[in-house]
């Protein structure tokens, strides 16, 4: 494969590359929820049995990244492992057709987040901001409701995205500038509560089976539901194979980089967990509506140490880190569907490029558009649909693909390979079908159906297009 890209990523750039965009603002909205279904220590399973998975998964993103080390990820992955010019143009397509859909939920989530880590900034104003938010049920499947919400911090995130969209629209490389700010401001909250914390770390705080902690849970399910939350903190630990082009001897590069950084989150993250509530108890922690829903745990933490000067610090600090999420996802997201688009694997308007501004504002228009209609849900609910969506087209395709790869083209050069293979892709296929069953038959189902109709589409499109 040739390319014109220079190669520029060694180890440290790959993976701090990693790294940086793993750490964001996930881990200090998902605590709350994983005590609900894991109640205290038992809430630690989530973060160690998904760090199991991503380091099975990352041997599969290893051999694949090693083995097919072009710009594009998934993308390529997919297409290459079922078949350029057969199923793996279907992989590839509902590979992007998905994407549509998890990458704005994704984004989605840190304007959702801006609005929980506002009611931190002062207690007048999170009165105030819950007095006018309006909340409508949308549905409900079984017990569980399906809700969107309007407010004053809701209105705010939603016009930060909207900002966001029009910079890009103008001027993307001075915008480029600002991403060091944004990374450096949740790198700061993480230093500042990993010392805070862990000086003044108690461990009958930290490990109290008291209340509903004092009988052991329902492991099964609760274990599965936990590490669906950990899992979109933890998204990331791949992101150096979309790059693929870029990084220096990407045979030992990628592997390297992909494995340091899944180590390195997964203490990094149960570290946090545990500077937090080894302070605050995590019996004081709410875990019901409505009450979770304007839960700043970072803001309490602070609160309870330094005051209300802290308090709103990192609260700041965290919107900050936010809206340098949402700026890096509106940054670099639409340009998958447009390169996929570009080489006739997706719908040809997606690789139109601006005459003027020279990026490309179709996708850029419809990712954002979606960015914005998903930040009305409930967090809890865009977090579900987001892993959903992702795991049987993205994490068991690739899996089983790497697998088929091997069979249809076992010649090809391989610089990593994956120990003890096939066991750690059938524990991988194993470890996401848990995942997947583990979430509410309503994000199963959106997951299922987000196939069934990309399967559909594609069948016209192909049919349309004589491909």
């Amino acid at each position: 494969m040739t390319t014109d890209l220079k190669r520029h990523f060694g180890l440290l750039h790959a993976t701090a590359l990693n790294v940086t965009l793993i750490i964001g603002a996930g881990v200090f909205v998902i605590i709350p929820p994983m005590l609900k279904v894991l109640p205290g220590p038992y809430a630690l399973l989530g973060w160690l049995a998904a760090g199991v998975l991503i380091l099975i998964d990352g041997m599969i993103w290893s051999e694949l990244g090693a083995t097919l080390p072009g710009s594009g990820g998934s993308y390529l992955y997919l297409l290459e492992c079922y078949g350029s010019k057969g199923w793996g143009r279907l992989m590839a397509f509902l590979f992007i057709w998905q994407f549509l859909i998890s990458g704005p939920l994704e984004m989605a989530s840190g304007l959702i987040a801006i609005d929980l880590f506002s009611n931190g900034l002062s207690p007048a104003f999170a009165d105030f901001n819950q007095a006018w938010t309006w909340q409508y049920t949308l549905g409900q499947w079984g017990d569980y409701q399906f809700t969107v919400a309007f407010g004053p911090s809701r209105a705010l995130a939603l016009l930060i995205g909207v900002v966001l969209l029009i910079l890009l629209y103008r001027r993307i490389t001075a915008l480029g500038k600002l991403t060091v700010t944004f990374w450096l401001g949740v790198l700061g909250v993480v230093v500042w509560i990993l010392v805070e914390g862990w000086s003044r770390f108690n461990p009958a705080v930290a490990f109290d089976f008291s209340g509903k902690a004092a009988t052991v849970p329902d492991l099964a399910t609760g274990v599965g539901r936990a590490m669906i939350l950990a899992m979109y903190a933890y998204f990331g630990y791949y992101q150096i194979c979309y790059l693929g082009d870029e990084v220096r001897d990407p045979g030992r590069t990628i592997p390297r980089s992909i494995f340091l950084s899944a180590l390195l989150v997964c203490v990094l993250f149960i570290g946090l967990h545990l500077a937090m509530l080894g302070t605050i108890p995590w019996t004081a922690v709410p875990t019901e509506k409505p009450a979770i829903d304007s839960y700043n745990l970072a803001a309490a933490f602070m609160g309870q140490i330094h005051g209300s000067w802290a308090a709103a610090l990192v609260s700041a600090l965290l919107i900050w880190s936010c809206i340098g999420s949402v700026f890096a996802g509106l940054l670099g997201y639409p340009r998958i569907p447009y390169g996929a688009a570009r080489y006739g694997h997706f719908f040809a308007p997606l690789a139109r490029v601006h005459p003027v501004h020279h990026i490309p504002h179709v996708a850029l228009a419809l990712v954002g558009g979606l960015t914005l209609f998903w930040s009305f849900f409930d967090l809890g609910d865009v977090i579900q649909a987001l892993v959903a969506t992702r795991i049987v087209e993205q994490f068991i395709g690739q899996a089983a693909g790497v697998m088929l790869l091997r069979r249809r083209d076992p010649r090809r050069p391989r610089p990593y390979r994956i120990p003890w293979y096939p066991w750690p892709c059938l524990l991988a296929i194993l470890g996401w079908l848990y995942v997947y069953a583990a979430a509410r038959p309503a994000f199963i189902f959106l997951g299922l159906a987000t196939l069934a109709a990309g399967t559909v589409v594609y069948g016209f499109w192909s049919r349309t297009t004589r491909r």
